[in-house]
């Protein structure tokens, strides 16, 4: 009697350990490791509303794949990169999460690439955006949909890069901050750059920056311009309070979010690129996340919003095209090359260093009393094509 009781019990308890892998197996485990708190917060939200939106559409409202559920895991890594890269570990080795979307900061993700490498697990970097991260710090883990530094930057030149144009740079002194002037340097062959000026990414006192930038180029001849790349807090067009108007110095940008193109309002006319703007595409997939946000935030979509539906397009594209095998190298072979629309259209993974290739929006801001921030017409769309982004991994 006493053995047959233990044999049951035995049984009993196989069962009980198969029931979890029976729940995992029916379910399609993403992880999102976002700044849900910290500097980069504002982005990290709107990443994880869009993200959610796009599996949504992508699965026709089921949040199913293949008969299986897809579970999204939600992880804050507050903007700091030992936090991020434990929390990766954990959600691909505890969560049993198959692939991960992530992070907001490009710090935290440049401290997550090795963790996906090491557990042999896809990480869809959205929306960091250093060049390095698929560039010399990538590797074929990984897959990023957020644009890099260089689409930034050859977008940007396209607005500026002009003969008799003399340039100096403002940004944020880390990963995103350094790499966007570089990029934007080798992007620049007309105009000339003399001057790079980098500040602590909490500043809120530009006076000292903006005096040296202005000194540098107060006495240039011809068009006279500070391009800004910045993100989160702190508001650098507060420089323009230094009167740049009275040494004929203008201001160019490239687009953010819409909070922050509040302060764009004081500078009709300005020119520069943008990732997204969601009155500019003009397509089925922008049309629904529009809709879809005005019906639950009665606002707009904004900058970040589109990025993470197009990381979720980009995970569900893939997934079904392996019958919901979340395999890794079957993941990895069929996301190579893998186009897939977003809200900015037909996006395309390059084979080469897994970057999507996408359409950058150059703009000219225009006031309109009816919208709270300067809005950004279209001058004309860059096509990928358009733009030589170059290869920088070691692959």
């Amino acid at each position: 009697m006493h053995r047959r009781h233990l044999v049951a019990l035995a049984a009993l308890a196989a069962t009980a350990a198969a029931a979890p892998a029976w729940a995992q197996s029916n379910e399609i485990r993403i992880a999102h490791v976002y700044s849900k708190t910290g500097p980069l917060e504002a982005y990290g939200k709107q990443t994880q509303a869009g993200l959610m939106m796009g599996l949504e559409y992508a699965t026709g409202g089921t949040m199913t794949l293949n008969g299986k559920k897809i579970v999204v895991i939600e992880k804050d890594d507050q903007g700091k990169p030992d936090l991020g890269k434990s929390l990766l570990a954990a959600a691909y080795s505890d969560d049993k999460a198959a692939l991960a979307v992530g992070p907001t900061s490009s710090g935290v993700a440049l401290a997550m690439l090795p963790v996906a490498e090491e557990y042999k697990k896809i990480l869809v970097v959205e929306p960091a955006v250093a060049d390095s991260i698929t560039g010399d710090k990538w590797n074929k883990y990984i897959f990023r949909t957020g644009r890099n530094s260089s689409q930034d930057a050859i977008s940007n030149a396209v607005a500026l890069d002009k003969p008799g144009t003399t340039i100096a740079t403002l940004a944020q002194d880390y990963a995103f901050g350094r790499d966007g002037v570089k990029a934007f340097k080798d992007a620049v062959k007309k105009a000339k750059i003399v001057h790079e000026e980098y500040l602590p990414q909490n500043t809120t006192d530009f006076t000292a920056g903006a005096q040296r930038l202005i000194d540098k180029l107060k006495d240039q001849p011809g068009r006279k311009v500070i391009w800004i790349v910045w993100a989160g807090a702190g508001n650098p067009f507060k420089i323009a309070d230094l009167d740049l108007k009275r040494y004929g110095i203008e201001i160019a940008t490239g687009g953010n979010i819409l909070p922050a193109m509040a302060s764009y309002k004081q500078f009709p006319g300005m020119e520069g690129a943008t990732y997204y703007y969601f009155g500019i595409p003009k397509n089925p997939v922008n049309d629904a996340l529009v809709s879809m946000h005005y019906k639950q935030y009665k606002a707009p979509p904004d900058f970040f919003t589109a990025g993470g539906f197009s990381a979720a397009m980009a995970v569900v594209t893939a997934l079904k095209k392996t019958g919901g095998d979340t395999n890794t190298n079957k993941l990895i072979s069929t996301m190579e090359g893998m186009s897939f629309d977003t809200p900015k259209g037909t996006m395309t993974f390059r084979k080469e260093d897994h970057q999507a290739m996408q359409s950058m929006y150059h703009f000219k801001i225009k006031v309109d009393p009816a919208f709270a921030w300067g809005v950004p017409e279209l001058v004309h769309e860059i096509k990928a094509s358009e733009m030589d982004v170059p290869i920088r991994n070691k692959r």
